[in-house]
């Protein structure tokens, strides 16, 4: 009887589940493998088998190294400043501060903006003839064209930070008020100093909040594309020019074979490195444990 009913319970469910199985299938699963498909050919209509060849080609392609290794920097820059300072300002806005509340609200103000009107900010901010350098030249410093030069990827940077900060700074500061008052007492009245405590207790039960924070800035970070072709258009600067934007142009240049097999590149880079951070963070929890 009860087996009965657990197969009813989960005939159930996966009734309920049909439609969002179906949309996954229908515009990501299905989508995929056919995109590894094509990789593989050497031409997406009447084409014939060309094994590993598109790769081969595509590793060799000095435009898409120049693209994998721009987001490898913009990924190993972006994330450690991420958490670093979404954690200080969670740690910041956990005390009892003035109008706390209102600074908490404000911070969450980028996840609400459209990403369209936001640009025009940065861009009349970052442009040539923008509100930056008109700052710099009232100083007496010469302008500099941002978006044109080296100094494209501290901007990225930024907008990066500003509009993800918010919203981890929310997960740290939920992590940190489940953190047990009597933990930090106990550790006092024992002799433990701040710093001890802040390492001995805070990063020890932040581990799961900081691992989830970690793979969600890991992806946002591969999700700046966006951002960046609103301000700095199809090619940019060399410093920003990412493996979306090799991707993009290589779809408007239907050049199935170079975008698919970058795209299946990509996602095999990103799901083995989410896949050590399992390992890692299941490693760290057994140790805890």
């Amino acid at each position: 009887m009860l087996r009965r009913l657990r197969n009813r319970e989960g005939l159930t469910a996966l009734l309920f589940l049909l439609p969002s199985l179906g949309g996954f299938a229908v515009f990501f699963l299905i989508p995929f493998i056919m995109g590894i498909y094509y990789s593989l050919m050497d031409s997406p209509v009447d084409g014939s088998f060309a094994g590993l060849a598109n790769y081969r080609e595509l590793l060799s392609n000095p435009v898409f190294r120049r693209a994998a290794v721009n987001t490898l920097v913009f990924t190993a820059l972006c994330v450690p400043l991420n958490m670093a300072l979404s954690l200080g300002l969670a740690m910041l806005l956990n005390r009892k501060l003035p109008f706390r509340q209102t600074f908490r609200i404000a911070f969450l103000g980028p996840l609400v903006v459209p990403v369209a009107s936001v640009v025009l900010v940065w861009k009349a901010l970052f442009d040539l003839h923008g509100s930056l350098n008109g700052w710099l030249v009232s100083w007496g410093i010469a302008p500099k064209d941002w978006m044109e030069s080296s100094a494209a990827l501290f901007v990225v940077i930024v907008v990066y930070l500003w509009k993800n900060i918010g919203y981890n700074m929310l997960l740290f500061l939920a992590g940190l008020q489940n953190i047990p008052a009597d933990y930090y007492e106990a550790a006092s009245i024992d002799g433990a100093g701040k710093f001890r405590q802040w390492r001995s207790i805070t990063l020890v039960y932040l581990t799961p909040t900081a691992f989830f924070v970690f793979i969600m800035s890991i992806i946002n970070s591969f999700k700046v594309f966006r951002e960046t072709y609103l301000i700095a258009g199809d090619y940019p600067d060399s410093s920003i020019y990412m493996l979306q934007h090799y991707m993009n142009n290589m779809f408007k240049s239907l050049d199935y074979q170079k975008l698919t097999s970058a795209a299946f590149l990509m996602a095999i880079a990103i799901v083995l490195l989410v896949w050590i951070l399992f390992l890692a963070e299941r490693r760290i929890s057994r140790t805890l444990g």
